[in-house]
């Protein structure tokens, strides 16, 4: 039988094919319902564990992560590293091969560290997801984001997607770009200079150094964070200045085409990247982001823990909903 996800472990989008990107985003589409029942749970994974390890703040993927697991009926266990071993000096991989020797099915790993998952996938026999690391890549939440603009759109292939802000810092852009473009999107990275990144073009985006010709006929409009910790010296004078240059308002909004859709990552600087109009307006689908986070991470767990003969001969995502 042919699996619809041939690989153990998500660890990023780059190198996923068209073809593995429209199984993850369809097996979501899948479960996507299972939230919106009176009984929230199916027993997909039942007797399977999901470890997760937060080695950074999180209120988004985390909650949506634990909230799969649990609709799947796997064992979850959220571990804090504030409360962990970690703060006596215990290393990352001690603590994974640790956690290892209890025997569980997937561990979800954010670290503040580039690469920190690639190293422990090396080194575990459970199935590793990538839930952020450093400013290297946030596989899920191009996933989601995914969802979305299908959900919204009715396709990826030949939209115009502007990403906006702090792109250099982005794991979310890094990981938007490399899905949207494999799937037939036109991506757009706009920011100061000093936040965009060198070789943006390697990842098949067009660079803008202002926000109103990368707004100009785009059918999807994404705005980052500003990192508030990273605006000192070099990189921008104030967030006021970044929200007169750069915040998304009503009017820079209409550049875009009229029936675009608004979308961020989260969490919100209100007023500096984006305008409480256009965060909670009609065209914003923010909250749609969320709700699709834990339909998508689902159909990421379902497809790392659930057994081989889960999936049909055809390969077709089959859960047990």
């Amino acid at each position: 039988m042919r699996r619809i996800y041939p690989h153990r472990h998500l660890l990023g989008i780059e190198g996923l094919t068209r073809p593995e990107i429209v199984a993850l985003l369809d097996a979501a589409e899948s479960l996507f319902d299972v939230s919106r029942r009176s009984v929230r749970k199916v027993p997909t994974l039942r007797g399977k564990t999901v470890v997760n390890l937060f080695y950074e703040p999180s209120t988004r993927t985390r909650t949506s992560f634990e909230l799969a697991g649990k609709r799947l009926s796997a064992d979850v266990i959220n571990i804090s590293v504030s409360t962990s071993s970690a703060v006596k000096g215990e290393s990352l991989l001690d603590t994974v091969q640790n956690l290892q020797a209890m025997q569980p099915d997937v561990l979800v790993i954010r670290h503040s560290a580039s690469g920190a998952p690639h190293h422990i996938a090396e080194r575990t026999r459970a199935a590793v997801v990538n839930a952020g690391d450093g400013t290297h890549e946030h596989p899920t939440q191009a996933l989601l984001d995914a969802f979305t603009i299908r959900r919204a759109k009715g396709r990826l292939e030949g939209l115009e997607v502007a990403i906006c802000g702090d792109i250099v810092h982005s794991r979310v852009a890094r990981s938007n770009a490399h899905l949207l473009t494999t799937m037939g999107a036109r991506v757009r990275f706009a920011g100061p200079r000093t936040l965009l990144p060198v070789a943006g073009e390697s990842l098949g985006a067009t660079i803008y150094d202002r926000i109103e010709p990368a707004l100009e006929g785009a059918d999807v409009v994404m705005m980052l964070r500003v990192q508030r910790e990273r605006l000192s010296g070099s990189f921008l004078p104030s967030t006021r200045e970044y929200s007169r240059t750069f915040g998304l308002n009503p009017a820079r909004l209409a550049l875009a085409k009229p029936d675009a859709i608004v979308m961020h990552p989260g969490p919100m600087n209100r007023g500096v990247e984006i305008d409480p109009r256009v965060a909670d307006g009609q065209q914003s689908v923010i909250l749609d982001q969320v709700e699709a986070g834990v339909a998508v991470r689902m159909a990421v767990l379902w497809v790392l823990a659930a057994e081989a003969n889960e999936f049909s001969a055809t390969g077709e995502p089959r859960p047990a909903v």
